[in-house]
């Protein structure tokens, strides 16, 4: 494991020379100094149409999960079929944000593209942690039943009853996630919380900014009291009433759009001059335009959000290291741990695209306002996870006292496997999230394809997306070869070894 850890440092360590790194603000000090007051000024009294973007932002969280939930369940009866494997690692690959632009020229920028945006995704990790837990469980109960009873009938009766509390506390999870999909899909202009925190932070509006974002904290802290699977019924029954269903939907513009718009530009080049809108299949002309977008985006691309993504993960494993003892009792008390949590509670709350969006802001464009967002984030979230399972750990009665010692010599040597296991686990989604961050202006496929869809080349944007979805698949196969090589998981021996 450790030769393994070094790679990856030293792989870093080549990244971080060939990316790009710089500040190029006037004065980030003094913007820093603006943000800092607006954090402990928050105007809660001057946000336009707050509450509505509220609303929003629980609707679609909310109606996409479920609609997730349902589909994921559905898929995940059926997932040892390598077709449905592949499907579903596929619609998982693609980050919500790219989802919205695939259907926004299909429905329109309206609640219905949100919420398709976040659940067909969310299917897909559904599908994939379902049917892990269905397979992990008891199996006596469905072993007893006679052959002929359906999938269905049999995942009903004997094994919903034995996987429901990992189910329950996994979807409640992927909740607090879709809150956060839900908050920065208002980035690309859907009426959520991250349309008025984008503008509110263009603007320098930063206490403004800060209220938004307190809200978000509170909403997402009060999960606990109003979204209770007994009566999840309420909250969603109020999403479907409150949600703006004004969909201009139209069958034509769904087949126009599949069978027409996305298809590569020489196809319907001579048709669109012709005004007759036939394809043809121009197979020299088709190669070449493949070759223009690979070497001017996608290569370029691909590239950048790869050294992003390499630093970014070694970056969230320091970050761990380094901030999991404080938040466990295994190394201080109660008040410091608390501290602690709650800086992490803030770090993993926030999304990663707006943090890179603040960063951006006090630093310009470049690289180091994603790393530093993603580190952040990512590594709240491991840290949480990890100093967790620590506390779980029986120390022996001769434990050093000395922190440090406890640290290197007891602690880390017992639990960096499973810290291994999250991080690699964590490595699909940096790459999701260094793909998309390119929308903010750095140069990973995020920025091309926004370039594309500005430009109205639905062509290019789609051929781009598939290329990221197929790097995302990449990094999971090589983080499950590596995980299941170094023979590592989530679980932790919780007492000494004899």
């Amino acid at each position: 494991m450790l030769r393994t850890s070094l790679y990856f440092v030293l792989i870093a360590v080549v990244a971080f020379v060939g990316a790009d790194i710089s500040i190029s603000t006037f004065d980030p000090w003094q913007e820093l100094q603006k943000l800092g007051l607006g954090l402990l000024t928050p105007d809660f009294f001057s946000l336009p149409e707050f509450w509505s973007a509220l609303v929003n932002t629980v609707s679609f969280a909310l109606i996409g999960i479920v609609g997730a939930v349902i589909m994921g369940s559905v898929l995940s009866l059926f997932f040892d079929y390598t077709s449905v494997r592949l499907f579903c690692a596929f619609i998982r690959s693609i980050h919500e944000l790219f989802w919205a632009f695939i259907f926004m020229p299909i429905v329109g920028l309206n609640s219905l593209c949100g919420i398709l945006a976040i659940a067909i995704p969310y299917a897909g990790v559904f599908a994939k942690v379902y049917a892990e837990i269905r397979q992990e469980s008891d199996t006596r109960p469905a072993d007893a039943l006679p052959a002929a009873t359906s999938r269905i009938s049999g995942f009903l009766y004997t094994t919903l009853p034995v996987i429901y509390r990992d189910i329950k506390n996994y979807t409640s999870y992927r909740f607090e996630c879709a809150l956060r999909s839900s908050a920065i899909l208002g980035f690309i202009g859907l009426p959520t919380l991250g349309y008025h925190l984008e503008t509110a932070f263009r603007e320098g509006m930063y206490s403004e900014a800060a209220a938004l974002l307190y809200a978000f904290y509170l909403l997402i802290i009060s999960i606990r009291f109003w979204a209770k699977p007994k009566f999840i019924m309420v909250p969603l029954l109020a999403a479907l009433l409150l949600t703006s269903w004004d969909v201009s939907l139209s069958v034509a513009n769904i087949v126009r759009f599949f069978t027409y718009d996305i298809l590569p530009w020489p196809m319907r080049a001579d048709g669109y001059y012709a005004g007759t809108q036939a394809l043809s299949m121009p197979l020299m002309e088709i190669g070449r335009w493949a070759w223009d977008i690979l070497i001017s985006a996608a290569l370029p691309g691909a590239w950048s959000t790869i050294l992003l993504t390499q630093i970014a993960l070694v970056c969230t494993a320091i970050f761990t290291l380094i901030s999991f003892p404080p938040a466990s009792r295994t190394f201080f008390s109660k008040p410091t741990t608390g501290c602690a949590h709650t800086l992490l509670i803030i770090f993993r709350t926030t999304p990663e695209y707006i943090l890179a969006y603040v960063f951006l802001q006090l630093w310009g464009p470049s690289m180091l306002p994603a790393i530093l967002a993603l580190a952040l984030h990512n590594g709240a979230i491991l840290s949480f996870l990890t100093a967790r399972n620590v506390n779980l750990l029986e120390l022996p009665i001769d434990t050093s006292p000395n922190r440090i010692n406890r640290y290197f010599y007891e602690v880390l040597p017992r639990c960096y496997g499973q810290f291994l296991a999250f991080l690699f686990y964590r490595w699909e989604v940096i790459m999701r999230e260094s793909a998309i961050l390119g929308i903010l202006g750095i140069t990973t496929l995020g920025h091309y394809i926004d370039s594309a869809i500005t430009r109205d080349h639905l062509d290019t944007a789609l051929f781009l997306i598939l290329i990221t979805a197929s790097l995302n698949m990449g990094i999971d196969s090589l983080s499950q070869i590596i995980r299941k090589r170094l023979q590592i998981s989530a679980h932790l021996e919780t007492r000494v070894s004899p």
